[in-house]
């Protein structure tokens, strides 16, 4: 079952004029539920909000936090989902005739929800993770690079290239030729002390575990966080790498290309993360 625009429904609609099909007219947020909390929800709906706007769709004066939250613990709760790590996507698309110009900038919006195994907590992954640059097409460095749009056809093109060489993920440029993020997350470079993470002028994805690690980083006494641009050639000289997403927190990248790299500070930021987490469920009581 979805939602579709407040209604429980059980197929979605996906209709020849729809924008988010046509145009890529659509931006989505993917968001953790654990214990019936949403995790970093405050951070989600004003990013939500903020691309919203940035995109000039016209948003709903019922679209207030209380509403949308709402929204979503009753989907899991029809879909039986409650107490179970859950996994959503909420897509908002400009809803309107036209060609590349819409008519008026009404919106429209479709809310997903599947369960997680084993997504109670935050683990760091034990398994191999082997990463390369995704070179043959480049992110530019823009506001709109930084939103979460239904426009990722170079992820899903990287991801292929992945697949074909047998590849856990890729490694994104810009056309500045620095490394900005993963497919599917934010990128983190440690080397010594130093934590490192592209700025959002690069053109990386606004994320929100992304912030949720630049504060938690900021208050570790033996390590400091740069926003700052990081070149193919760092890579091979960091002690670690790691890809974060609010679904699985944190993720060590073990291997590019001849280098390996250690887990000694993601390990210690996961558990930093489940602590925000335990945090959210227990105000959530």
């Amino acid at each position: 079952m979805i939602n579709f625009n407040g209604n429980i429904e059980s197929q979605e609609h996906i209709f020849s004029s729809n924008r988010a099909f046509k145009y890529g007219d659509a931006v989505f947020e993917t968001i953790k539920v654990v214990n019936n909390t949403i995790l970093f929800w405050e951070d989600h709906y004003f990013r939500l909000m903020a691309s919203m706007r940035i995109v000039r769709m016209e948003i709903p004066m019922e679209f207030t936090m209380e509403f949308l939250e709402a929204q979503i613990i009753n989907l899991i709760e029809v879909n039986n989902l409650l107490n179970t790590p859950v996994r959503v996507r909420m897509t908002v698309f400009r809803d309107a005739p036209g060609l590349y110009t819409p008519e008026h900038n009404d919106i429209s919006y479709f809310i997903e929800v599947k369960s997680l195994q084993d997504g109670a907590t935050y683990k760091l992954n034990s398994e191999l993770c082997e990463v390369d640059l995704f070179k043959d097409h480049y992110v530019t460095p823009q506001l709109l690079s930084t939103l979460k749009t239904t426009n990722r056809v170079l992820n899903v093109i990287a991801g292929i290239f992945a697949k074909e060489n047998e590849l856990e993920n890729c490694l994104l440029l810009n056309s500045n030729k620095q490394v900005i993020e993963a497919i599917n997350g934010n990128l983190f470079l440690v080397k010594e002390n130093v934590i490192k993470t592209p700025p959002l002028e690069d053109g990386c994805i606004k994320g929100i575990m992304r912030k949720q690690l630049i504060e938690v980083i900021g208050k570790l006494e033996n390590y400091t966080i740069e926003e700052a641009s990081i070149s193919p050639f760092e890579l091979q000289k960091a002690d670690e790498l790691f890809i974060t997403n609010v679904i699985k927190g944190v993720t060590s990248i073990t291997k590019y290309r001849k280098k390996s790299y250690d887990t000694t500070v993601a390990s210690v930021l996961v558990t930093e993360i489940n602590k925000l987490s335990a945090g959210m469920q227990l105000m959530n009581k």
